[in-house]
């Protein structure tokens, strides 16, 4: 199975039109850096003095229109956010951070991005403090192991985002976020022109149609919201490739389009048991079973190693699952049977955690597969859709013997291969630094 990225943020690298296009953003990053005097340091220190706040008004123009077209295409359905990198959130590292990069900013009237700008059209100070950021990056490097534990879990709350921290909709919060910065211009002018005298007649006006056109486009994204998980979960395609090998002549690779259901009525998302237990000696992967049964199933019978997080709560794992998870994880979804482990995969995908798999015949199927030596477990005739369907003298958890089966006894098992790692995106850094 292959969950692929949107098409439209797929790119390929032997495409030649891919260099062109990366170096025109470059390109025209660089020039709007420049231009707003984002290469000079004199202004870009002015900026807390509160006389020239050029700087502040380009960054955060920058933010809420980045804002206003993400989450516009959000709302359409065009893009699923859960595939944008958020930097998860060290609080205190963050904030002390913060506080060191301020006052080098203040002091040397760069930050490091801005030092690149400098330093690219010859400004000498520009590069002095592009060689500090180095000498500094190298330091830190080299005395990290000293403060690590600090560093890593201080305040660390993962992936965190303002809809999440205010419980509101997201497009609430951009229209928040809008009116916020527009309120910051409107102020910063105002200090510009008391404290900095300058003689703000001579602004473009068409920075007020621009404010109007801003506000309008916040309150499209209101009124547009967010896809449901039907929607999203309705829109999804997976490819799948076959080798067909032909007489005199190159294999010929098809490749074929499903969507969600067909992917289940096809049953290619289920591993069988031999498979899932595997997968845990496999060396390319790291599988991460996923038991998505009442916390009363869990204790009387699980996998060894298996993660219990009931259905109804398994959309609030899906942050940790999104960014804490290594790129060759393979989830594999369990229940009873199937019903709650397929309910587990549909919410899963929808929100675009890749590589989720579902425990063929669920926990049940595990116990008849490799149960033969647990004496004590019997079946139960009387068990329903997605129950257990055996009798337990003990709430035991994983010390059955069939919950750890015996790599050497099972060494030879024979088994139709469906895991097939879909790679993750990269992350990517943000913001001035």
């Amino acid at each position: 199975m292959n969950f692929p990225l949107p098409e439209f943020i797929v790119v390929s690298a032997s495409n030649p039109w891919t260099y062109i296009l990366f170096g025109a953003i470059g390109f025209a990053f660089g020039y709007t850096l420049e231009m707003s005097g984002f290469g000079d340091s004199r202004k870009l220190a002015a900026q807390f003095y509160f006389t020239e706040l050029t700087v502040l008004k380009v960054m955060f123009t920058a933010i809420v229109t980045a804002m206003v077209l993400l989450f516009g295409a959000v709302g359409l359905g065009i893009l699923n956010f859960n595939q944008v990198w958020v930097n998860p959130t060290y609080l205190w590292s963050g904030i002390l951070g913060g506080l060191i990069m301020g006052v080098g900013f203040i002091i040397g009237g760069f930050c490091p991005t801005t030092s690149l700008a400098s330093a690219s059209t010859g400004k000498i100070d520009g590069m002095f403090f592009m060689l500090g950021g180095f000498v500094g990056a190298a330091l830190f490097a080299e005395t990290e192991p000293l403060f690590t534990n600090w560093y890593n879990n201080a305040g660390y709350y993962g992936r965190v985002t303002l809809d999440q921290v205010l419980n509101l909709p997201v497009g609430v919060v951009v229209l928040l976020v809008v009116l916020m910065a527009l309120f910051m211009f409107w102020g910063a002018e105002q200090l510009e022109r008391i404290i900095g005298k300058k003689d703000m007649s001579r602004e473009p006006k068409l920075r007020i149609a621009g404010a109007g056109v801003l506000v309008a486009a916040a309150l499209v994204v209101v009124f547009l919201g967010e896809p449901s998980f039907e929607q999203r979960y309705n829109k999804l395609t997976f490819t799948r490739t076959e080798t067909v090998e032909q007489p005199n002549s190159d294999p010929l690779v098809i490749t074929y389009t499903y969507t969600a259901d067909e992917m289940l009525s096809n049953r290619f998302v289920f591993v069988s048991p031999a498979e899932a237990f595997k997968a845990k000696y496999n060396q390319s992967m790291k599988p991460v079973y996923l038991d998505v049964r009442s916390e009363a199933d869990y204790n009387l019978y699980h996998i060894e190693g298996a993660v219990n997080v009931p259905l109804e709560r398994i959309e609030e794992i899906i942050p940790l699952l999104l960014t804490e998870s290594p790129a060759n994880t393979v989830f594999i979804v369990m229940s009873n049977d199937e019903t709650a482990a397929v309910q587990a995969w549909k919410i899963l995908v929808a929100d675009t955690v890749p590589n989720v798999y579902i425990l063929e015949g669920g926990v049940n199927h595990w116990i008849a597969f490799f149960g033969r030596g647990d004496e004590p477990l019997r079946p139960n005739p009387r068990a329903g859709d997605d129950e257990l369907g055996y009798l337990f003298p003990a709430a035991l958890g994983d010390r059955y013997e069939s919950c750890s089966p015996n790599p050497i006894e099972y060494e030879n098992l024979q088994f139709e291969a469906k895991i097939k790692l879909q790679l993750k995106r990269d992350k990517s850094g943000g913001g001035c630094g």
